[in-house]
């Protein structure tokens, strides 16, 4: 049980707690929800602006379909806290992305009634496709929803879903698109100005009002409804509707925060088979003021104070790394006129925003579309230009094939940049930055740099803008080392050149990336003699290095901020193996396990990476 300010919200922990409620009740509590939410999050963090534009929208299917019986799939997972609370998770939300609390995320582990995973955006249409046919081919008469944001709408991987449910149309699936006209930040694109066409075109939209109410409740008029609709679209729209298009039966738009208007809507629909799709409009944020105000920011706001809307600002004792990238690419530009940046829907989130204020005309947000972001780029270099494309390691996995067709195979000189590399944190499995070196490392025509600090970071990106070959950057989510880098001259360092930091005997710790600080660390800390390395290219390794660890150590430890399989330790056990010198290895990264969330700190001690275990390492081996 929660306060007993909660009326309703006490009374509703189930699908079916929900249903007793009549339509009064539930605008009641909506509000209940939506202050729950609110001061949830204002002392633990979370993804705030998604979830308050949703719920509305989240009660009116839960009211109306029998979940977890009909299944509702999230895309992404942004907008779920209302959905979480809903099934049967209302006391456990105080958890929410908490070590050993819940996900963040929709995650078919944790409920009955998450239908599928959440995490990467534009998964769910071909997710709920999925679904939906199963049961078809299973005649399971149930009903499936996948919900959609419009930037999530960008991605192909949506379009795809569509294309291949729309001609299935005895599959009966419903496309709920929530067009709040943001994704973290403004929406880009052609798609973000065609939804604006068609929620603004009036006449239509009265129009088809109009007629759906008057003859959608009358089964052998559906077929007039749809050609009548078609007609309408034709004659005030002057093209069909893209949806209609790819024979998905569209309606709307609808108002998102209406309750009733939304269940009287999903009722209609629910008698309706075959792919359809229900535009609903919403407001990110809605029903807390600082939010709507400044959908951006309150995406993920931090602690705030839930009376005066006053976030509590992070004092950081350092540079945040993506801030040193976003200050180093634009003062690489001022030099370059050739670089340009590019970036899936992400530009406050990698701070390439600090380069679009100065130079809007040199950076392109191209959507939550990361495979399209890197041939982009690869066309760019092709062209003749410098890009620097910025995916977060987790998200440059859905580009993996273009990495390897369009740039490493053509050895174009893109540099890509993976921010939020190895642990990033509460967002646990999803959006770890784990698998980079490994999925990079087997690549020909790649170089794999790993800055320690803000200084090598900016380095490093300059000795990129000057290679002929693809350049992966990767660097870890938040704050630097507290290096001064600011105004630093450039310098072109040696790829493939690695350096020793610390002097010792007896055992050798070879770091990679910011993994390298831990082992300093450590290394004052222990009794023992210990050298520390830092290969700093994780590809082309430091091989004339390596050998000279392994003529004088009998004993070493590699520790980076990865999987360990296929990672940068293994392939410096087998060059050692190869060479002929044998000396005792331990590696340390991620085991071979998805790591959920928690705060960093608790996660590299249960990975057995952070410094106590480094420490306890170096004194055993």
């Amino acid at each position: 049980m929660i306060g007993n300010e909660y009326k309703y919200l006490n009374c509703v922990n189930t699908p079916e707690h929900l249903r007793k409620l009549s339509i009064a009740e539930l605008k009641e509590y909506a509000n209940e929800l939506r202050r729950y939410i609110v001061e949830c999050c204002a002392t633990n963090p979370g993804h705030l602006g998604s979830s308050l534009g949703a719920i509305e929208l989240t009660i009116a299917l839960h009211y109306v379909y029998d979940t977890p019986a009909d299944s509702i799939v999230w895309d992404v997972g942004h907008q779920a806290y209302a959905h979480k609370i809903i099934t049967e998770r209302r006391d456990t939300f105080t958890t929410n992305r908490k070590y050993g609390g819940i996900s963040g995320f929709p995650r078919m582990s944790e409920s009955r009634y998450d239908a599928f995973g959440g995490g990467h955006a534009s998964v769910s249409i071909s997710a709920a496709f999925g679904i939906a046919k199963a049961q078809e081919l299973q005649q399971k008469p149930q009903h499936v929803v996948a919900v959609i944001g419009d930037g999530a709408l960008t991605g192909g991987l949506a379009f795809e879903g569509l294309n291949n449910a729309g001609a299935s149309p005895k599959t009966d699936i419903l496309v709920v698109l929530n067009d709040n006209e943001m994704s973290i930040d403004k929406p880009a694109g052609a798609l973000d100005s065609y939804l604006v066409r068609i929620s603004t075109s009036r006449w239509y939209n009265t129009l088809k009002r109009a007629l759906w109410r008057g003859l959608s409740v009358i089964p052998p008029l559906h077929r007039l409804v749809r050609k009548t609709g078609n007609a309408i679209k034709h004659g005030l729209l002057q093209n069909s509707n893209l949806f209609e298009s790819l024979n998905f039966r569209y309606f709307g738009p609808v108002d998102g925060h209406d309750i009733e208007e939304l269940i009287r809507t999903l009722r209609g629909l629910k008698d309706i088979g075959g792919p359809k799709l229900l535009h609903i409009k919403t407001t990110k944020g809605k029903g807390y003021a600082p939010a709507e105000a400044d959908p951006a920011v309150w995406h993920a706001p931090g602690r705030f104070d839930v009376a005066t809307g006053e976030r509590v600002k992070s004092t950081y004792p350092a540079d945040r790394y993506q801030d040193v990238f976003g200050q180093t690419l634009l003062d690489l530009a001022h030099q370059n006129d050739k670089i340009v940046g590019i970036t899936p829907a992400m530009p406050s989130g990698c701070s390439m925003n600090i380069v679009m204020r100065e130079m809007p005309e040199r950076c392109f947000d191209v959507g939550i579309a990361e495979g399209h972001a890197v041939t982009f780029s690869a066309g760019l270099a092709a062209g003749g230009s410098r890009p620097f494309c910025n995916i977060y390691s987790s998200f440059m996995q859905r580009a993996y094939d273009n990495v390897i067709h369009d740039v490493a195979l053509q050895n174009l000189p893109v540099v890509m940049c993976l921010d939020r590399a190895g642990i990033v944190g509460e967002d646990g499995a999803t959006h770890h930055g784990a698998f980079d070196l490994a999925y990079f490392g087997c690549l020909p025509n790649i170089t794999i740099a790993a800055p320690r600090n803000e200084w090598m970071l900016r380095q490093m990106m300059h000795t990129a803008s000057t290679a002929n070959h693809p350049t992966v950057i990767r660097y870890p989510r938040g704050i630097g080392e507290g290096v001064e880098w600011r105004n630093t001259p450039f310098e072109i360092l040696v790829e493939g050149r690695g350096e020793q930091l610390r002097e010792g005997s007896d055992v050798a710790i070879i770091g990679v990336g910011t993994m390298v600080n831990v082992a300093m660390r450590a290394a004052e800390r222990s009794e023992r003699s210990v050298a520390v390395f830092d290969i700093r290219y994780a590809k082309p390794l430091d091989t004339e290095l390596i050998e000279s660890i392994g003529t004088r150590f009998s004993r070493i430890i590699t520790i980076e901020d990865g999987i360990i399989r296929g990672g940068v330790g293994e392939a410096i056990v087998s060059h050692l193996a190869r060479k002929g010198f044998t000396p005792k290895v331990k590696t340390l990264g991620i085991d071979d396990y998805f790591v959920h969330h928690g705060k960093p700190a608790e996660l590299y001690s249960e990975c057995g990476y952070d410094e106590e275990a480094l420490l306890k390492e170096i004194n055993n081996i």
